[in-house]
């Protein structure tokens, strides 16, 4: 099951290609929109100077954002994309970051993947000019996967099953320190279940206290809610068809407790995904397939700001909009993303393979 596990987190080809530099100046290219140009939301992208997959997203407003991804790679920018900084930790060359959590401008925590010690945690408070290691995995049955803050003091990180049951870790100092919560309130994981790595949203958090955990690659794809900062978990399934290693829930977004939006499917390129996504309208304790999914896989997820309906999904294959809360979506753009993230001033962001970063017009 370990080895089923690992293909899974590492489903990507690591694209190894120039290294960052500090500060790069170069004209944005915009990417190809297609449907409606005056009512659709279109990406520009923007120039990052590297070729490393970009899974970890965060973004703090029109003009600021964090991407991590791989070869240890963080990059910031300040100035909507215009100029990126390779702010990377020193030493981290050979960890994949896979998830990033952005307080503001200088705040920042970032996750890295892998069995064992591959783990880690890094915080910075300075814009990434000086990094520190919070937290290291020791165990090497636990493999973490993704990170959620509820403010910026409390934060939880989730790994794949530890002794039939996911692994929870917790916060209260903005990440600082770390601490294992008891499982006694986490339900029994299924033969072959975890959760998948891709877009740093298999947990993610509403609010002081609510937390939903997505999964996959069991017989049936869950959704895992929380109430209690990670402490007891409640679970339902997400209609999202699993029942193999490739397939479940990717990535998950909550606009409240109460409305949520899961997106998902196969993330290989050869099979079908039909059922792409799922809504919920009552804080996860059910789940209804869209009306009118995503055409194919899609691993990142994100309601528009202060929209109670508009929301964005993205893939390898292209970004979907839903103007219905989910029920029904359109392809709008067909470029490859990962992962995608709003910010509260109106600012998102995408990005993915290839160093691609691009922001919302």
């Amino acid at each position: 099951m370990r080895a089923m596990g690992k293909m899974r987190r590492l489903m990507a080809p690591v694209l190894c290609g120039a290294a960052v530099t500090a500060a790069l100046v170069a004209p944005t290219a915009r990417a190809a929109p297609v449907g409606h140009p005056d009512r659709d939301p279109g990406w520009v992208l923007t120039a990052t100077g590297t070729e490393v997959r970009l899974r970890g997203l965060a973004a703090v407003g029109r003009d600021a954002a964090w991407a991590a991804g791989t070869g240890g790679t963080v990059l910031r920018t300040t100035d909507g994309g215009r100029h990126w900084q390779d702010v990377s930790p020193a030493g981290a060359a050979g960890l994949e970051f896979r998830d990033i959590e952005a307080f503001d401008r200088r705040r920042a925590v970032a996750l890295s993947i892998g069995e064992g010690e591959a783990s880690r945690v890094f915080r910075t408070e300075d814009g990434g000019t000086t990094w520190s290691e919070s937290f290291r995995n020791t165990d090497a049955r636990a493999f973490y996967d993704c990170l959620a803050f509820f403010d910026h003091r409390h934060g939880l990180a989730m790994s794949d099953p530890v002794d039939g049951r996911f692994r929870v870790l917790s916060t209260s100092d903005g990440g600082r320190n770390w601490r294992v919560l008891p499982d006694a309130g986490m339900p029994q994981a299924q033969p072959g279940e975890a959760g998948f790595a891709a877009s740093g949203q298999c947990l993610v958090s509403s609010g002081t206290r609510d937390v939903w955990l997505a999964t996959g690659g069991a017989a049936t794809s869950r959704v895992l809610h929380s109430g209690d900062r990670g402490l007891n978990w409640t679970e339902a399934a997400s209609r999202i068809p699993a029942g193999d290693p490739a397939r479940g829930v990717f990535g998950l977004a909550f606009r409240d407790r109460a409305h949520g939006i899961a997106v998902g499917g196969d993330y290989r390129a050869d099979q079908p995904s039909p059922e792409a996504a799922s809504v919920t309208g009552n804080g996860g304790r059910s789940w209804r397939s869209a009306d009118a999914p995503p055409p194919a896989y899609r691993s990142g997820v994100a309601w528009l700001p202060h929209s109670r309906w508009s929301a964005l999904a993205v893939g390898p294959t292209g970004t979907d909009v839903t103007r219905d809360g989910g029920r029904t979506w359109r392809t709008v753009d067909t470029g490859s993303y990962d992962t995608v993230d709003c910010a509260s001033d109106g600012g998102c962001w995408a990005a993915g393979e290839k160093g691609r970063v691009a922001r919302l017009r």
